[in-house]
This record gives C-alpha cells, sequence and structure tokens, in this order.
C-alpha cells in the first residue's frame, strides 16, 4: 500500500512538473511578444514624434524622403539608448550577482 501511495505521489508530482514546464513556455512565448509589441510601440511613438516635429512650423511642402530619414535615424538612436539601458541592467545584475 506504500508503494502504490509513493507510485500515486510521484505521478502528481510528475504531472505538476509538466504544468510548470508548459507555463514556463508560456511565459516565455508572452515574453517575446510583449518585447516585439513594444518595440512596435517605440517605432509608432518615433515616427509620430518625427513627424510632429517637422509639421510643427514646416513650409507647406516637406519632403518625404527627408521626414523618411529623419524617422529612420530617431528610430535608430532610440533602439541604441534601449540596447545601452539593456546593458546597463546586465552590468547592474552581474555585479549585485557577484
Amino acid at each position: 500500500q506504500n508503494e502504490k501511495e509513493l507510485q500515486d505521489v510521484v505521478k502528481q508530482q510528475e504531472e505538476k512538473m509538466l504544468q510548470l514546464i508548459d507555463k514556463s513556455g508560456e511565459v516565455t512565448r508572452l515574453k517575446g511578444e510583449v518585447s516585439q509589441l513594444k518595440r512596435s510601440l517605440q517605432r509608432a511613438e518615433t515616427e509620430a514624434k518625427v513627424l510632429w516635429e517637422e509639421m510643427r512650423g514646416q513650409e507647406p511642402k516637406v519632403d518625404a524622403a527627408y521626414v523618411q530619414e529623419r524617422v529612420l535615424l530617431r528610430q535608430e538612436v532610440d533602439k541604441l539608448r534601449l540596447l545601452l539601458l539593456e546593458k546597463e541592467g546586465e552590468n547592474l545584475l552581474l555585479s549585485d550577482k557577484y
């Protein structure tokens, strides 16, 4: 009887482990999705900033290529700023760890 109970406990633990693995995979997938949505939001905000700056006080003829170049440059700056913040965070974690 003790062996049967032990087998049941082991089986329950295995089921819990599988559930945790499934949840962990889902959390990882959701984190990736959130990260992608943040990048999309960042791009949209960047485009809005550049367009707003260009439209404010600008002459009626706005060169679309110039605006596109400014959007791309601002996106690159924002991307580099985000990478810098991530690296600083990683460095803080490493320094705390050691």
